[in-house]
């Protein structure tokens, strides 16, 4: 098991799979870098080098008490991309995941990075305020904290189906899939759980977006309710100054599943990876 320690000495959790350009793969709340499956194996076979890692407080990562701001976030991303000393590499960032791509880029710049994608993500800034009339009232976040304190786990069964816009009309997923979503979440400890999810509903990103220049492709359902697309994706793509919008009508906030074929191929041209899949040994 590969792993990076940060400077406060947490171990970082990371998958190296494949070679040649390098994407990352950054993962939403409360999930790990497992759920980037279809993904990551997509892009290695199609001649792409992905990481994908699991974020402090998640999955096979350390758990420590603190550092679960955007700042601590980023500087774990950065220890990541030096130690694995990553060149022209592509940031990709689901829904919290989106924030850590933003605040990366603002803070350590863009010598190491060519391109960036957005995918459900939390920017530019989901909380309601006197300034962002279009947000999210407070009372939803309260309401997350609260049922995450009570019964993290009642609370979790229910969002999974809301995260993949399923419902009994509308099997998106299977029930094994949200059994999966529902064990990757109760890896994560309560308390990065609560402190992440104080991060994504509470950091503002608008002004550190204009100065990301880089070619940046945003991704966003026009039927997420998690991350409202109104609110998120549709307004990044007009602060940042060199981006672009794709929406995926009709799909909920867990598109890298309900959406994977789609995704995968539209990250394949975005990155530039070879069109053709790699051809690879079969065992006998």
């Amino acid at each position: 098991m590969a792993y990076v320690v940060t400077k406060d000495g947490t171990e970082i959790f990371f998958r190296d799979l494949g070679t040649g350009k390098p994407v990352v793969l950054i993962h939403g709340w409360p999930l790990s870098g497992d759920s980037w499956d279809k993904q990551a194996n997509f892009l290695a076979e199609h001649g792409l080098r992905v990481i994908d890692y699991d974020r402090r407080g998640f999955g096979r990562s350390g758990q420590p008490w603190s550092g679960y701001d955007y700042d601590t976030l980023a500087s774990d991303l950065n220890k990541l991309m030096e130690e694995l000393d990553l060149r022209d590499a592509t940031l990709v960032g689901f829904s919290m995941g989106g924030g850590e791509v933003v605040r990366y880029l603002s803070r350590y710049g863009t010598s190491r990075v060519s391109k960036a994608v957005l995918v459900s993500a939390v920017t530019p800034y989901l909380l309601k305020t006197s300034d962002n009339p279009d947000g999210v009232d407070p009372k939803v976040f309260e309401e997350i904290e609260e049922n995450l304190r009570k019964d993290r786990p009642a609370f979790l069964n229910e969002f999974g189906p809301k995260f993949y816009g399923r419902s009994v009309v509308h099997h998106t997923v299977s029930e094994p899939v949200l059994e999966w979503t529902q064990s990757m979440a109760l890896m994560g400890s309560l308390r990065s759980t609560l402190q992440t999810a104080k991060s994504w509903s509470s950091t503002d990103f608008r002004e550190e977006m204009k100065s990301i220049t880089i070619p940046v492709l945003v991704i966003h359902g026009t039927s997420d309710n998690t991350v409202p697309i109104d609110a998120s994706g549709r307004r990044s793509v007009k602060i940042l100054p060199n981006a672009t919008l794709t929406e995926y009508d009709g799909e909920p906030h867990g598109l890298f599943l309900t959406a994977a074929d789609r995704l995968n191929e539209e990250l394949l041209q975005f990155v530039g990876g070879p069109r053709e899949p790699i051809s690879t040994p079969v065992l006998s």
